[in-house]
Formats: C-alpha cells, structure tokens, sequence
C-alpha cells in the first residue's frame, strides 16, 4: 500500500491536482465577522478577494481543529497503514499543533508522521508535488520522511508584496515589521526564513518587482520545481511565467492562485515565485 500524504490548504494546491496526486487537502478557515467559509471549499479565490477588496469587513482567519485532521487520517487509514502529513510553517498558523494532537484521536495500527515545511505557499506545494510522485513511485514512509527534509531545504519561496498592511494587520509580519515606516511607494520582496517571513530586498515598482523576480529564478542551475502564483493580478503573474519559460518549460510552471486564507495576510496585488531545486545526485 503506497504512502498517503496529507497538507493543508495553504499549500496552494488545488482540488484538481491533489485528485491528479492522490493528495488529501485539509482546509483552513477564513471569517468574515461571523460568516466561516472553509479555504476553497466553500469559498472560491474569486469571491474570497473580491470580498477582501471591496467588502466593509476584515476577514481573519482559522486553523483546522484536531478532529478535523482526525477524520481525515481515519478515513486514509482504510487504505493504508502509512499516513505523511506536512504542514505550513508552524510560525504562521497552529495547523501543525493540530495535525500533531491530532494523532492521538485516531483509532488504529495506522502510523502517522507530521512534519513542520516551514514555509508557505508554493514553497509547501512544490514539496507536497515532489513528495506524491515520490509516494506513487513506491517510496516508503520512513524514506519520504527524510526526502521531504531534504526537500524543505531544496524550496525556495520569495513574494512580492504591493502593500504589507495586510501582513501587518494579520499579525504574521514576523521579521519584516521593521518594514513597516518605510515609503509607501516602495514594494517589498520577502521570503521564509526560518519558518516566519523575513525581508529580502525592495523595489520602486511592479515592473522592477518582477525583474527582481525573475533574476532571482534565473540563479538557479538546476531546477526540479518551479510556482508562480498571485492573488489579484493574474495577468502580472502570466506574463512573469511567460517569460520565465526560457529558464523553465512554461507548461510545467506550477500556477495557482493564492489561497483565501493566506490572501488574508498577502493583500491585493501580491506575487510569488518558488524555486524547488533538483535533489543532487
């Protein structure tokens, strides 16, 4: 029996590619004062950020309880004996706490392991994505764990942001806070260091932004896995990918909107790129 794996939503994979891997995605909660709505479940990315931009309520957000990984690692555990789990950094959410406890309601000789990614994003997802092919291929539990840690230090995510008031106001600013007097007109680029956003540099515009962005990408030698994503502006994010086709075929950019619970704290106008390294041989 193959190894099933299980992340959470802020790994940005969608419903369709974790079908395509054989992937289950637990999601997280985004609150509208007392409307919940489960992470692009019950609410899609479209209504989640025009809400986000053009609604009177600032949303908050949730991690999924113990029980509701319970009930997924009892559902798995009907077809296998080996379940991995790899959450979003636990710096920026509890979800890892609640995978964790999680543990001890399940029922069964069924073993479970969860791992800290301490990242985000398409730096979770692009691990998630190595790790399923891995899994299919008939890798076991004990080797996945230790190809996931390798993996972690393999991804490489940083994020344009057009405005860290959101990131601020959500509390997971963490490193970057000494960001937040700077000029309004100046864009920050940030990354995960250590499990919690730290700065990396600043830019005066979208189109240095993406220059930077792209650079940054280009360093790279040896590419195993590469994400783009964005939260409102699409066509930047398109036109980034595009242009990153002549480091990486284009067709295999990993694309994804950024996730209702994570553009809680990204805000309008946000774009990432994550660079999963190919594993030395």
């Amino acid at each position: 029996m193959a190894v099933k794996i299980v992340t959470d939503s802020l790994s940005d994979i969608t419903s369709d590619l974790a079908g395509e891997l054989g992937v289950t995605v637990v999601p997280l909660t985004v609150l509208f004062g007392h409307e919940s709505y489960l992470d692009r479940v019950t609410i899609t990315t479209d209504q989640f950020y025009d809400r986000l931009i053009n609604g009177t309520v600032w949303p908050t957000t949730t991690q999924p309880t113990p029980a509701a990984f319970a009930e997924v690692y009892d559902g798995l555990a009907k077809e296998t004996d080996e379940i991995l789990v790899v959450t979003l950094s636990s710096k920026l959410s509890g979800t890892y706490e609640s995978a964790m406890s999680a543990r001890n309601l399940v029922e069964g000789k069924c073993r479970i392991e969860v791992i800290d990614s301490k990242t985000v994003a398409g730096g979770l997802g692009l691990i998630i994505i190595s790790a399923a092919n891995a899994a299919k291929e008939g890798t076991n539990l004990d080797q996945l764990v230790e190809f996931v840690h390798r993996a972690m230090n393999r991804s490489h995510f940083i994020v344009y942001f057009d405005t860290l008031t959101y990131l601020a106001k959500g509390g997971r600013i963490g490193r970057a806070k000494e960001l937040l007097g700077s000029v309004l007109s100046i864009k920050q680029i940030l990354t995960v260091k250590e499990g919690e956003m730290a700065p990396l540099t600043r830019k005066r515009s979208l189109a240095a932004g993406m220059d930077y962005l792209y650079s940054f990408v280009a360093g790279f030698s040896n590419i195993e896995g590469l994400g783009v994503e964005h939260t409102t502006t699409p066509e930047a994010a398109n036109s980034l990918a595009k242009r990153l086709g002549s480091i990486f075929p284009e067709d295999k950019i990993f694309r994804s909107t950024v996730s209702p619970v994570l553009g809680v704290y990204g805000g309008p106008g946000a774009i990432a790129v994550t660079v999963l390294e190919a594993e030395k041989k």
